[in-house]
């Protein structure tokens, strides 16, 4: 099949339109319907339905299109290493982490890293669905637990533990629990159990609803469950690595926690000499480093 005429489908089923499709390639709208056309015959078949809103995939364009949207990311990650030189880090990096770890830890600390990499474009997606590194949807991933995914490297960060935490205004008005039965005097803040989430941090959350609580609010990310609490509405399950980032929270009932969640930082093994990949997790390990030891700092004064 002919590459560019695999360029331009690509383009055009992305798209949804030969306009669109033409604007972005520079081609006017009947050049692009005639490469389409040629490699439609060139296959013997009807790669689109034609209507007056646009395009829409047959399923023999939806099987190309796969296809093509393979060769694009191999593409894409070529194009990357190449353009990585020895001395700089820019274009583009795409990384993907849980919505509690992204909102709660990783994007405060990205300030740093930009000062460090200006020339450096982050997209950054936020989700609890496992992305699938190894078919480039994203270049790098921090995960709550070890990546099963093959042809990976792996490094495990840290470990977290879910703990539970309000505010000084909540406890001087609600009182603080003593000990775990008190817990049902009290709104327990926690991830949704419908919800994706560490399985370390749905054990609690299960735990605790097991005593006759007086108010629950659940939410489906952390981020929420962080909200809930510093507006007074209660006792939050919440990983403990945000206390640095908000040091007025209380810890309430020191001994209940959650067992270890390990954090694990990956990416393809194909990205091994990618500067962009080696200046990200550089960044992280030093700022887990740092918290760590701003957090001894802290315990022993």
């Amino acid at each position: 099949m002919d590459w560019d005429k695999l360029r331009i489908f690509h383009a055009v089923a992305d798209a949804g339109s030969l306009t669109h499709a033409g604007d972005v390639l520079h081609l006017s709208q009947s050049a692009v319907s005639r490469q389409i056309r040629a490699l439609e015959e060139s296959l013997n078949t009807t790669l689109f339905h034609r209507h007056a809103r646009g395009l829409i995939l047959t399923e023999q364009g939806e099987l190309l299109f796969d296809a093509t949207s393979a060769m694009k990311k191999r593409l894409d990650t070529a194009e990357a290493r190449i353009k990585d030189s020895e001395e700089e880090v820019f274009g583009e990096l795409r990384v993907t982490t849980t919505t509690g770890f992204g909102t709660l830890w990783l994007a405060p600390r990205l300030p740093a890293f930009y000062d460090k990499y200006p020339d450096l474009k982050i997209d950054l997606m936020l989700e609890e669905r496992v992305l699938d590194l190894p078919m480039r949807e994203a270049d790098v991933a921090i995960r709550m637990k070890e990546p099963s995914q093959a042809d990976l490297i792996r490094k495990k960060l840290m470990a977290v533990r879910m703990r539970l935490y309000a505010t000084p205004a909540y406890l001087d008005q609600n009182g603080t629990p003593e000990h775990l039965d008190d817990i049902a005097n009290h709104r327990l803040i926690c991830q949704s159990p419908n919800s994706t989430q560490v399985g370390a941090g749905a054990s609690l959350a299960q735990h605790l609803m097991t005593y006759d609580l007086k108010s629950l609010l659940t939410v489906n990310n952390y981020f929420g469950v962080l909200q809930g609490v510093l507006n007074n509405l209660g006792i939050g399950i919440l990983p403990d690595y945000l206390i640095e980032d908000f040091p007025d929270m209380v810890r309430v009932l020191p001994d209940i926690e959650s067992g270890e969640v390990p954090v694990f930082l990956a990416y393809p093994e194909e990205l091994r000499p990618s500067k962009r990949i080696a200046a990200f997790r550089d960044f992280v390990q030093d700022e887990i480093i740092a918290h760590r030891r701003r957090l001894k700092l802290n315990k022993n004064n």
